[in-house]
């Protein structure tokens, strides 16, 4: 049996999200049923891009929040 590795914090982050997105997709049970493996391609898919388009969110406020800190 293969040793679990220890997750980073950034995975960790991930993760937590990306059981957030399933939550809110009402697709929290069926994974907790069945693993990630028993989501189809469209529902994995559609976890993914949501956590994309806020992962990129985030890194932009947190570019801005940075520029901000600059300029005062």
């Amino acid at each position: 049996m293969r040793k679990k590795k220890e997750l980073t914090e950034a995975e960790k982050r991930d993760l937590a999200m990306k059981y957030e997105v399933a939550e809110e997709l009402g697709l929290l049970e069926k994974v907790e049923r069945y693993g990630w493996r028993g989501l189809t391609s469209r529902e994995s898919g559609r976890i993914g891009g949501i956590m994309g388009t806020r992962k990129t969110a985030e890194r932009k406020r947190t570019e801005a929040d940075k520029v901000d800190r600059v300029d005062t």
